[in-house]
């Protein structure tokens, strides 16, 4: 093998379509892109949305709805899930970090603990916000709710 014998492999190169180069390339006068119009000229760009000149769905629709912006996402943790923590590690304190490491919430989330499920363990519970029911069994099994 030598360097003039080398050649890129079958089918990875293609030859560049050479267009507006006279009638004889079969690409001449309108380059392919067909008759008069918005699309044939340079720097042509599709508007998001764009339906042809009619009236777009974004405008034909009325506006309704709010987003809140000061909204606080909390992911839910069930005391279900924190039995099986206690039961697992042998632990009676359980706060973010306990959850982050567990895997059950990441470093970022707002963690609301909620009272689906059954609580046997008396446990010391850290969390940004508490169900008032998940604070009711908490508390009634001997255990501390401390909101961060």
């Amino acid at each position: 093998m030598n360097l003039h014998n080398l050649k890129p492999a079958e089918g990875s190169t293609r030859t560049v379509k050479r267009v507006g180069r006279g009638p004889g390339s079969g690409l001449g006068k309108t380059a392919g892109r067909g008759s008069n119009g918005a699309k044939s000229r340079s720097g042509y760009a599709k508007k998001l949305g764009f339906e042809g000149g009619q009236m777009p769905i974004q405008r034909r629709l009325p506006k309704f709805g709010f987003k809140n912006p000061t909204r606080v996402e909390f992911k839910a943790v069930n005391l279900s899930v924190l039995q099986t923590i206690s039961e697992k590690a042998g632990i009676t304190a359980i706060d973010p970090d306990v959850l982050i490491q567990a895997g059950y919430v990441s470093k970022n989330d707002a963690v609301k603990i909620l009272a689906k499920g059954e609580l046997t363990a008396k446990l010391d519970v850290t969390a940004d916000a508490f169900s008032a029911a998940a604070a009711k069994k908490i508390v009634e099994l001997g255990g501390t709710v401390t909101i961060i």
